[in-house]
């Protein structure tokens, strides 16, 4: 029963996972005090001594020497006088006898115990380990090698050989995976599941984005530069709202970096997503404004109790605030935290105006407008003039083309 070579290993892979001293000796201490339990029932009066790099045990059982006839003698820190005299002749009643206990005493069904006790604590231990450590970096990025691509979900392997997962959902819609490739994400956060750490990465989280400025540019990094809100569609457009607290620093010029130098760096890295860098302020109307950038708007009226605001724009800036998809002015609105309304603004007595189908060419491809133009439609209302089956019949379009494109135009009018 070869005790010192299990408290050597156990020694070895303390060290190897650096755990301090005081916590690797309370673990052996408490795993050969379970076995004393068990045979004594109790260990209050039993004293271990460990010396791990020797792989040294030694267990003292002491117990007060009581006269033979004493009512006391049974308890477990007793020991009659004539017991003790066996251990050594001049002991006298009331002295106290530390008796070394082998460990060949508790038998081998005993040490087996405490050697399967002491392998599982090595295994709980590893997983407290590396829960705490991830732990203690959710929201930071971190890189870790592909090792298997699932349908669910994308497992990679950190430094130290632990596994980590980017499940679909925080997986950059065009992302795609090769074994042995790095890939950077956030630790989004960390779950115990059925007593394993689980670690979940993220590449959609507006963390990530903020993370990656930091990486990118000095003045975010050494705190010159706030980002104050970070909003995304992740691999397709984001908005970040960056401020300075010295009027010498151009908040948007340094995040953007000379020529975008900067800025792409991040672009490439989230799969060519579109990045609006605007300059903060505590002006709502001015925020919004920047908020619904490149759209030039004419006027605003906000409605604080309701968290809504009605933009007012010229007919050839509507499209523009609302984006391709409606995703510009949707990611305004989580910027600003209001809901943006966008009305067409029309001068006194004057009908709406048409609108030229090139206006249109971010929600509709431009094949469509270009067989639409073939057949002499140029404006929405054109197109809208006619119904569904003129249209289907008179160009090469499929029904459920010419069915999108007739609402998206017709949105546009409402």
């Amino acid at each position: 029963m070869d005790v010192s070579n299990l408290i050597e290993s156990f020694a070895e892979f303390a060290k190897q996972k650096n755990i301090d001293r005081p916590t690797m000796i309370r673990i052996l201490e408490d795993v050969f005090r379970n076995m004393i339990r068990k045979k004594y029932t109790t260990d209050d009066n039993f004293d271990i001594i460990i010396n791990a790099d020797k792989g040294d045990l030694e267990i003292y059982r002491i117990r007060e020497i009581v006269d033979d006839e004493s009512e006391d003698i049974w308890d477990h820190d007793k020991i009659s006088l004539s017991e003790a005299q066996k251990i050594e002749p001049d002991f006298e009643v009331g002295e106290e006898v530390s008796e070394q206990v082998d460990i060949e005493h508790f038998g081998r069904r005993a040490v087996t115990t405490a050697r399967q006790t002491l392998m599982q604590k090595v295994k709980d231990l590893e997983k407290d380990i590396l829960y705490q450590k991830y732990k203690d970096i959710v929201g930071e990025i971190i890189t870790g090698e592909v090792y298997q691509v699932l349908s669910k979900e994308v497992l990679l392997i950190d430094a130290e050989g632990n596994e980590i997962s980017v499940p679909r959902g925080e997986q950059i819609p065009k992302d795609r995976y090769r074994k042995g490739e790095n890939v950077r994400a956030i630790v989004h956060k960390v779950e115990m599941v059925n007593g394993n750490p689980k670690i979940i990465l993220s590449r959609t989280s507006p963390v990530f984005l903020e993370r990656l400025f930091e990486q990118e540019v000095p003045e975010v990094y050494d705190g010159l530069i706030t980002i104050k809100k970070v909003v995304r569609e992740p691999g397709e457009r984001a908005k970040v709202a960056v401020e300075s607290y010295d009027d010498r620093i151009d908040p948007v010029g340094a995040c953007v970096g000379m020529k975008g130098s900067r800025i792409h760096a991040i672009v490439r890295e989230l799969q060519n997503e579109n990045i609006d860098v605007i300059n903060y302020t505590e002006n709502l109307e001015l925020y919004i404004q920047r908020a619904l950038s490149p759209a030039k708007i004419t006027s605003i009226k906000i409605d604080k109790d309701n968290g809504r605001v009605s933009v007012y724009l010229k007919p050839d800036q509507v499209s523009l605030a609302i984006g391709k998809g409606g995703l510009n002015i949707k990611l305004a609105s989580r910027l600003v935290g209001y809901e943006i309304d966008v009305f067409r603004e029309l001068a006194e007595g004057q009908e709406e105006e048409d609108v030229d189908l090139d206006e249109f060419s971010d929600e509709i491809e431009a094949w469509v407008l270009d067989e639409l133009k073939r057949i002499g439609l140029d404006t929405a209302k054109s197109v809208l003039n006619l119904n569904k089956e003129e249209l289907v019949r008179r160009t090469d379009l499929e029904e459920e083309t010419v069915e999108s494109v007739l609402g998206v135009l017709k949105k546009e009018f409402e």
